[in-house]
């Protein structure tokens, strides 16, 4: 999958410079129809199709097959990727989560191509909320053909937001569990 003629673009750096993780390879999630992800990720995403495998059984487990593997690359080198089990079945979300939390974020260069891309879905007939503005990032949501919720995105968090987010994250996170156990009985899982 590897295309030495894609521009790579530098992610930007969070807040430390020596995590070990350095990014997103591929989100995989399944589809109803490879034909259709595909006609929906070329030609209202601009998303390219860069790998399509056929794969007889799974390698990680062993389980059998056949199935088929499809990557579409982003600007950055990473992939959203999907598997087609063949059997036309829709994906389906957990039963115990509101369809909102579950969803894949992209990132655009400007609230322009944000407007852009909106403009686009509605006019393919996508149901599209947004450009909703987050005071940090303005986006537009919306579900391809498998169910998937996404996101389209451009940052417009002031200078110093990412670092003062990052030096109360963990205060937030003690009060969230103090009100998590009070309002609902649930403590934090600690191990």
């Amino acid at each position: 999958m590897d295309d030495s003629n894609t521009a790579k673009i530098t992610r930007r750096q969070g807040t430390k410079t020596s995590k070990p993780i350095s990014g997103l390879f591929h989100f995989a999630y399944p589809c109803r129809d490879a034909q259709e992800t595909t006609d929906f990720y070329e030609n209202l995403l601009e998303l390219p199709l860069v790998s399509f495998m056929l794969v007889p059984s799974v390698p990680s487990t062993g389980e059998a097959g056949p199935y088929a593997h499809l990557f579409f690359e982003m600007r950055d080198g990473s992939y959203l990727a999907f598997f087609d089990l063949g059997k036309g079945v829709m994906p389906e979300g957990s039963p115990n989560t509101p369809k909102w939390v579950q969803h894949f974020a992209m990132e655009v260069d400007s609230i322009a191509e944000v407007q852009r891309y909106h403009d686009k879905l509605k006019a393919a007939g996508v149901d599209v909320i947004g450009v909703v503005d987050h005071h940090f990032i303005k986006s537009v949501y919306f579900f391809d053909p498998n169910g998937l919720r996404l996101e389209i995105t451009s940052r417009t968090e002031p200078e110093g937001y990412i670092a003062k987010e990052a030096a109360e994250a963990r205060v937030r996170l003690k009060d969230w569990n103090v009100f998590k156990e009070k309002t609902w009985g649930t403590k934090a899982i600690v191990k």
